[in-house]
């Protein structure tokens, strides 16, 4: 998966939409019980405001959102929303903020002006580094950056309040299948059974991107379908090991990591948490990419929500309730790769959204405060009815006045302003460390 990330500011904010700043529905407050999130990445020329990402959050009732960078700007912007993050720090960073002045001076500029007003939970310093292009100059860095940003932490007494982890691709198996046979790669085991002691020593989750989508595409023939999208009604594959069935693939992927978690380390595993940091599936996709059509995202997207919304455990973990961030908020244009890196988004960026799909989500998933609590529609207070609980991502096609309550005449804003820095579209800002 992309580990970097652009990150975008707009130079002036029309009069519209600092008065909606003041108008918006409060977004949803996360609260101990509100186990789904979003991944909200910026890597586009054309993404609106984080203004306006906030009233799509309120419409979906999602409590929790995870950044990919920690963008001054970006940070405020999320200020007194009630919004949990679990905010990146880039991989370009991890050199900088691997010693302990580095990482104090890193912590004490950026993270500690931000709170308490700004929610941060979790810092995720780098992605899927361990497997990514840039591992071997990036590796030996990852620890280190862990531990030092954790001390700094500790000398502000800010630990307790933020816990410190890195994200990893499920590439770091060797196997996964059966999940009760799963272990790490040998290669990664020497910075991977370390970083799981750092875990267990300060109570931080073990966090991974877990994609049935790409299990699903590679091999189409051998995956079932609905297997992969976690349809409720599929029979599931049993574990000849454990004699554990799984019902799914995504519970599958997760108790494989729990069982290599064993395999490398038994005591971490008794005490590390494992969470789902990205999951998702492309609304579209080259020729070759089998499987990404709006309808398999739609539903996949739906039991997502479903089976984080039963807050039920994995079949080897079945008393801990999983914790999983959906990936994306938007479409993101300025991705590369394949077609699908561009449509993992629930939303277009003028906010209309990419499929429909609907969900009841508990009500103790959104707030506990707020008036939004998951029962808004996409647009907030503004952009359509109440539906006794239900949040609602309707097609563009089927309901004309989706969008931001900012659009005027509900004419989609791309269609109002030009693209580079127009008002109301965030341009690209060059942030470093």
């Amino acid at each position: 998966r992309l580990a970097r990330s652009t990150h975008y500011r707009d130079k002036t904010m029309p009069l519209l939409l600092l008065l909606l700043a003041l108008l918006l529905p409060a977004a949803p407050e996360a609260t101990p019980s509100a186990l789904l999130g979003i991944n909200y990445g910026r890597v586009g020329n054309n993404l609106p405001p984080t203004t306006s990402a906030l009233q799509l959050l309120a419409g979906l009732g999602v409590g929790r959102v995870r950044l990919y960078d920690a963008d001054p700007a970006t940070l405020r912007s999320f200020a007194n929303t009630g919004v949990e993050l679990v905010v990146g720090v880039p991989d370009e960073c991890l050199a900088a903020v691997s010693t302990p002045s580095g990482a104090s001076s890193w912590v004490r500029s950026v993270i500690q002006p931000a709170l308490p007003a700004t929610k941060i939970a979790v810092l995720t310093v780098g992605n899927e580094v361990l497997t990514g292009a840039n591992s071997s100059a990036l590796t030996p860095s990852l620890l280190p950056a862990m531990q030092c940003i954790h001390d700094a932490l500790v000398q502000l007494g800010l630990d307790k309040q933020v816990a410190v982890t890195t994200a990893h691709n499920l590439g770091v198996l060797a196997t996964s299948y059966p999940p009760s046979s799963a272990y790490f790669r040998k290669d990664v085991l020497p910075v991977l059974c370390p970083i799981l002691d750092f875990h267990a020593r300060t109570g931080s989750p073990f966090l991974v991107n877990a994609y049935p989508y790409f299990a699903y595409a590679e091999d189409p023939a051998g995956v079932e379908l609905e297997y992969a999208l976690l349809e409720p009604g599929h029979g599931g594959v049993p574990d000849p090991s454990s004699g554990l069935r799984y019902p799914n693939m995504l519970v599958a992927q997760v108790d494989a990591v729990y069982h290599a978690i064993a395999a490398a380390n038994r005591a971490a595993a008794r005490a590390v948490e494992v969470r789902v940091s990205e999951t998702g599936w492309p609304s579209a996709g080259d020729g070759n990419e089998t499987g990404a059509t709006p309808r398999n995202a739609a539903r996949y997207n739906g039991n997502v929500m479903r089976l984080v919304g039963e807050g039920k455990g994995t079949p080897l973990r079945p008393d801990g309730a999983l914790r999983v961030y959906m990936f994306a908020l938007f479409n993101e244009n300025m991705k590369p790769g394949p077609l699908s890196e561009r449509n993992y988004g629930l939303f277009k960026p003028d906010g209309t959204p990419v499929y429909e799909l609907s969900y009841r989500l508990p009500k103790d998933n959104a707030t506990t405060s707020s008036g939004a609590g998951g029962t808004g529609s996409i647009a907030g207070s503004g952009g359509g009815p109440q539906n006794n609980g239900y949040y609602s991502i309707s097609a563009p096609s089927a309901k004309a006045n989706v969008g931001y309550v900012w659009m005027e005449r509900r004419k989609p804003l791309v269609s109002q302003m030009e693209s580079g820095g127009a008002p109301g579209f965030l341009k690209p800002l060059m942030w470093s460390c």
